[in-house]
């Protein structure tokens, strides 16, 4: 019966062992998530602002100044 209780011990350590790491790579995944989601954000941000820049260009009456 003790081979058996150790053989669980043994499988119940392995398992915490594996579910921290897990924890610890699944807190990392979250981390560059979140910067990533952060990075995208204001990429967007640039591009709306650069295209409302390029929409707002002159008036259409106004000749270029090479004319």
């Amino acid at each position: 019966m003790t081979d058996r209780r150790q053989d669980l011990e043994e499988k119940i350590a392995f398992l915490q062992r594996h579910i921290e790491q897990q924890d610890r790579a699944f807190l990392e995944l979250s981390k560059e998530v979140a910067a990533l989601s952060a990075r995208l954000a204001r990429t967007e941000a640039k591009v709306t602002a650069q295209a409302n820049e390029a929409d707002s260009g002159p008036p259409a009456d106004e000749r270029p100044p090479h004319w």
